[in-house]
């Protein structure tokens, strides 16, 4: 006889409870916003016809006109006093607590972390019911789990859906890119590599400094590069335009300085046809991960094993608090180099 799973057949708490609107909590940038795409993913498979909106820095409302097909509505966070990601506007905060009070939503989902801060906060919306992580989640409920002390941030989040009874879809992660992000890249009238030229992307800052790898590093790795007959595009935002010219004045061979005030999306655009993406453990990384493009990772002052991309075949990380791992740095892209154009070529 078939022996059945009894934790199957358990109710989780999604069984026993069915919100029709759902306000997520989740005040990171938009390179940790998407690893909590797979979360998201899992949350909308399982409340397919739910309204579910997202309480975020103002950064985050291109990620959820990206992701319409998990979040339906954006609401910008105005900041608090006790939380570092932005300046807090006192004087918003009462009127952007009665507007979602207002809305009565059914289920308040803090996806943001530990909660040991933004509990109080998220208790504040005036929900029905609260999920989320919290450090003494056996006294708050079956809604409430613990926040995982090691692992993939990724794979964190997911903790939380599935314990709420959502089944991941996967752990992977997607950027769509729009039609307006071609549009945007073809009115910055970039100078770029011509069609067809093979090309790799590097992107060396950071909105934390301690995070760069030195220019210098990465003048020698766009020379070596192009040495294997490929353009260099070096790629960041307009204030890390200094940044890029340093890397360029400091290369022997030509490099295309993209670096300009674009979205995110025309820049994952424009890292849509590269080979190869190198950058620091930025968002960047993320969105390379998101795209299907080979990269590699640089890691000097971050948590590698909450961050690094998970397929170690596709993308590489390389811990290098010093910034001297200029060879393993190379190998690693180049080897990446030629697995990826095996692969294709197979295909």
């Amino acid at each position: 006889m078939e022996s059945l799973d009894a934790s199957a057949a358990t109710p989780n708490w999604f069984d026993r409870h069915a919100p029709a609107s759902v306000i997520i909590f989740r005040a990171r940038r938009v390179g940790d916003m998407l690893c909590a795409v797979p979360a998201l993913r899992a949350l909308r498979w399982r409340l397919p016809d739910a309204h579910i909106a997202l309480v975020g820095l103002p950064c985050a409302e291109q990620f959820v006109h990206r992701f319409a097909m998990l979040v339906d509505e954006f609401i910008p966070f105005p900041g608090h006093s006790e939380m570092p990601e932005r300046p807090p506007a006192a004087d918003a905060y009462p009127p952007f607590l009665e507007s979602v009070r207002a809305r009565h939503f059914d289920l308040a989902l803090q996806l943001h972390g530990n909660g040991r801060i933004v509990n109080a906060l998220v208790a504040q919306f005036g929900t029905v019911w609260q999920a989320g992580f919290d450090d003494d989640a056996s006294a708050r409920g079956a809604s409430f789990l613990r926040y995982p002390a090691h692992g993939h941030e990724i794979h964190r989040l997911l903790a939380l859906t599935t314990h709420l009874g959502a089944t991941p879809r996967g752990d992977h992660l997607r950027f769509p890119l729009l039609d307006a992000d071609a549009r945007e890249l073809a009115r910055a009238n970039l100078t770029l590599p011509p069609p067809g030229a093979p090309y790799v992307c590097l992107h060396p800052g950071a909105r934390d400094a301690a995070r760069c790898w030195p220019a210098e590093r990465f003048a020698a790795l766009g020379d070596a590069l192009a040495a294997q007959g490929l353009q260099i595009v070096l790629i960041g935002s307009e204030a890390e335009r200094p940044l890029t010219a340093a890397v360029s004045a400091a290369m022997c061979a030509p490099a295309f300085d993209a670096a300009a005030a674009i979205s995110l999306g025309a820049m994952a655009q424009l890292m849509a046809g590269a080979a190869l993406i190198v950058c620091n453990d930025i968002g960047t990384s993320h969105i390379a991960c998101g795209l299907g493009l080979p990269s590699v990772v640089i890691f000097r002052a971050s948590e590698m094993s909450r961050w690094a991309p998970l397929d170690p075949s596709r993308h590489r990380a390389v811990w290098d608090p010093l910034g001297v791992r200029a060879q393993a740095v190379l190998d690693e892209a180049l080897d990446l180099l030629v697995s990826t154009s095996a692969s294709s070529a197979s295909a």
